[in-house]
């Protein structure tokens, strides 16, 4: 322990922690831009500045770990107006756009400013002038309004392993860009969004398809659907002020129906679809028909960086489509037979937690036989809570109802899809019932569950025991990979999802709360308990055993397998090279 002296009272705290750590013990709240909890130091901002005694400089109170003896003052006239200085720095060389700008609102650098009593620009020079980089089909980068926190630039590094961002160029020049200033699609980004998660103001939001759907609507020749996908549920609430962690399924599906969607879907019923093909597959691998270990699919920005990173490895990516993708193509199928409409005239739209959807949903193995999508609109679960705002529904205040059928009906395995672990966990229920003979009772692999990093398990199913790995995250994704690559350890089947926390990570949901503006790592926590919960509250949790699963095999796809289950519900994967890069 480190005694030490802040403002002027006595506090005693562990080796390693930091002045701002430190601080926040006592109940300080020092004001901070380049900070985040889940990523390395930085202290580029200087917004969080204090003074220690005899140091004959102000420090950063994020990066500086105290010592023994050490007298802060984090408050005072002079240290307050050093801050406000750096504020006022910042935003003159920044857009003045609030009113029409995507984090009006919710955007860190506003917030300092009125904190900080920033009214009025006191600084006049030259400004950055920069073109909007809107190339990708998923994420948006505008550098006009980017602050250098570096934030983007360390998630992408750090956390996804990826190192697409860099901060390029010296002084007033300097730009966060991909490497030699290549477009975002040109880049070897995989879509996934976790820079927008971090970013404090607007230089990274996702590419809006919000007025794609608005059109749609509008129009009497569509007949517009919609799907959800499991982490929505339990995180949607967050926009409309209910607690993290709420289930709000039944409003959710009210308001859809309100906004004028013809039919509301749920992805969980491609979920369980999704676990009953693969865990065929599995098996099928298990007897020597493929490479093992598998690796799940259903995450999209794992499957860019496995395209891009490790392509040698793509044979051994489960073929089965996405949820997403098999819900979207049974609407334009089974549906759209069942319900004599032409599948031309479907217009399908998926909300989904993964500004990567956005990216697989234009992927050309996923576009129907006329060159029309699967799969018309992604929207992010911001861009739902923006459409349901503007629509002027009243969320908190609408019943609960159900989903439409017949691709509304799924099993609790179906909704922990939205965390990491639910699609191993989802797999091994089926696959043990399968071996058993539909013998086993077992329900729950909680060894799976609370991924962080990486967890390797062995679990018995029939007497045969399987070695597991799952990785949160794709910087955790590539210690396991490496692995396999070396041929360091055997496994059977590996789940990677690219968000941490999975799905209820991902890059299209809320975000963080209005005082922090950070996701806190307990909500993405809350968010999965509440997917767990809604799990546990249905009466069938296996994804074989639902009825809606059933049904549509015996009406339409035959066997679990078949030649058309193949067709329709599976998927091949590429080696890809960034069109910037030779």
């Amino acid at each position: 322990m480190i005694g030490l002296t802040i403002d002027g009272r006595a506090v005693t705290v562990p080796v390693g922690t930091t002045i701002m750590e430190a601080a926040e013990t006592q109940g300080i709240r020092i004001p901070r831009l380049c900070f985040h909890p889940d990523l390395s130091l930085m202290g580029s901002c200087r917004v969080c500045i204090v003074d220690v005694k005899d140091m004959g400089h102000y420090m950063a109170s994020c990066a500086t770990k105290v010592w023994e003896g050490m007298q802060v003052q984090t408050h005072s006239p002079e240290i307050q107006q050093a801050r406000r200085d750096i504020v006022e720095l910042l935003i003159e060389n920044h857009p003045m756009d609030c009113q029409c700008c995507e984090r009006d609102g919710n955007c860190e650098l506003q917030n300092l400013c009125w904190s900080m009593g920033v009214r009025q620009r006191h600084f006049r020079g030259g400004r950055n002038r920069h073109v909007i980089d809107d190339s990708s089909v998923a994420v948006v980068r505008d550098s006009e309004k980017c602050i250098k926190c570096g934030r983007c630039v360390r998630v992408c590094s750090e956390t996804q392993g990826v190192y697409n961002l860099s901060q390029q160029g010296r002084g007033f020049t300097t730009v966060v860009t991909p490497a030699h200033g290549a477009k975002m699609d040109e880049s070897v980004c995989i879509q996934c969004g976790q820079c927008v998660n971090v970013c404090p103001v607007a230089a990274f939001v996702e590419k809006r398809y919000t007025e794609d759907v608005w059109a749609a609507l509008s129009d009497p020749a569509k007949h517009v659907i919609v799907q959800t996908a499991p982490s929505i549920r339990s995180a949607i609430g967050e926009g409309f002020n209910l607690p993290v962690g709420t289930p709000a399924t039944g409003k959710m599906v009210a308001a859809l129906r309100k906004l004028g969607f013809k039919a509301v879907f749920d992805t969980d019923l491609g979920a369980d679809m999704t676990i009953v093909e693969e865990s065929a597959e599995l098996l099928r691998r298990l007897a020597g028909e493929g490479p093992l270990p598998m690796f799940t699919s259903c995450s999209p920005g794992w499957v860019n960086f496995l395209e891009k990173f490790y392509p040698e490895l793509i044979p051994h990516a489960s073929t089965c489509r996405s949820p997403m993708m098999m819900l979207s193509v049974l609407a334009k199928t089974y549906y759209a037979q069942k319900a004599g409409i032409d599948p031309k005239n479907i217009y399908m739209v998926a909300v989904m937690p993964c500004t990567a959807k956005k990216f697989e949903s234009r992927r050309p193995e996923h576009y129907m036989a006329e060159g029309v999508p699967w799969t018309d609109a992604v929207l992010t679960t911001r861009e739902l809570i923006y459409m349901i705002k503007s629509y002027g529904i009243l969320f908190r205040d609408l019943p609960d109802e159900p989903f439409d059928s017949p691709l509304g009906v799924s099993t609790g395995a179906g909704d922990i899809f939205g965390i990491t672990g639910g699609v191993m966990e989802a797999t091994l229920r089926t696959a043990e019932a399968t071996l058993t003979g539909g013998k086993s009772h077992k329900l729950e692999f909680t060894e799976v569950r609370g991924v962080e990093g990486v967890r390797e398990v062995e679990v018995k199913l029939a007497g045969r025991t399987l070695n597991i790995a799952i990785a949160n995250g794709l910087a955790n994704a590539k210690k396991i990979l490496d692995k396999v690559v070396r041929k360091e350890k055997e496994y059977h089947i590996i789940e990677v999802m690219a968000c941490p926390g999975g799905c209820s990570g991902g890059g299209g949901q809320p975000y963080g709360p209005a005082d922090m503006k950070i996701l806190d790592p307990r909500q993405q926590t809350l968010r999965g308990m509440a997917l767990y919960c809604i799990d546990e509250s249905k009466p069938i949790r296996r994804s074989h055993e639902n009825p809606a699963v059933k049904q549509i095999y015996a009406e339409f796809l035959g066997e679990v397998g078949s030649a058309k289950a193949h067709e329709l519900l599976h998927t091949h994967y590429q080696a890809r090279t960034p069109r910037g890069i030779k």
